[in-house]
């Protein structure tokens, strides 16, 4: 397993497949690489995917420190560091998206192009989930935690009869700590004053039944981002690329290699 080391001396782990232009894929909160399992194939014919572990998640160091989006994006940075990427195409879900965009705000000569998916610009003008989905996701038992997470993920004709396993519901291997700081970075997490700094193509994606990150918040980074497109996927929840993926792929290859 290769490592790129941040800033602080941390490790992080990443991951590489196919060829062709790089496309940095980056993943949900809590999560790590495996949330691309099976999709990241999809790009493969004409891109190489990177992958990363975040601090706190799968090969990657866990350190009991502050983390932050803007964090994460910097250890993006490391990566591509390491590979001898100066440039890459962004490709981010549900806080990877707020990671990315960080990256393409503060580091615009590393990002050609941009995707954001099921994601918001957080802080004050984003549109919060509501309170029922907030404390269905702070229940005491764990197994009612995950079969809520599971609906806000995927349709219930679709979890019912996919063969799994479904890899956007967390590390399983992640410490307390670590999935704390996790949710505190995605929590504080506001990229409003710097979105109009964006000037890479924007693709912004989104599913219109999504609770867990609301729809709404989609038109709202399009309008704020210069020049960005906007899809809705109709009936998709959060996880759109893995349940829609016979339509979300297609839809980013299209994006990035027009761009």
């Amino acid at each position: 397993m290769p490592y790129a080391k941040a800033a602080d001396g941390s490790r992080i782990a990443y991951q590489t497949g196919g060829a062709g232009s790089p496309l940095l894929l980056l993943g949900g909160q809590a999560n790590n690489r495996h949330w691309w399992d099976g999709i990241r194939e999809d790009f493969h014919t004409v891109h190489r995917t990177v992958t990363l572990d975040y601090r706190g998640t799968g090969d990657s160091d866990k350190p009991d420190i502050p983390y932050s989006t803007i964090g994460f994006a910097e250890d993006a940075i490391a990566v591509l560091d390491d590979l001898g990427i100066e440039e890459a195409a962004v490709y981010g879900t549900s806080m990877g998206g707020r990671v990315a965009q960080w990256l393409a705000a503060r580091f615009p000569d590393r990002v050609r192009t941009l995707v954001l998916g099921c994601t918001s610009p957080g802080g004050r003008h984003a549109v919060e989930r509501s309170a029922q989905v907030r404390q269905s996701l702070v229940q005491p038992d764990p197994v009612a935690v995950r079969q809520a997470l599971l609906e806000l993920m995927y349709t219930p004709d679709y979890s019912a009869t996919a063969p799994g396993p479904f890899n956007t519901l967390g590390d399983p291997s992640m410490p307390a700590y670590a999935k704390r700081r996790h949710l505190h970075a995605s929590n504080k997490h506001d990229a409003w004053d710097a979105l109009p700094d964006i000037g890479v193509p924007t693709l912004v994606v989104h599913g219109t039944e999504d609770l867990f990150n609301p729809a709404a918040n989609a038109p709202l980074l399009a309008e704020r981002i210069p020049g960005a497109r906007l899809h809705l996927i109709p009936g998709a929840r959060h996880a759109y690329f893995d349940e829609f993926r016979s339509t979300a792929s297609p839809l980013v290859l299209d994006f990035l290699n027009a761009s």
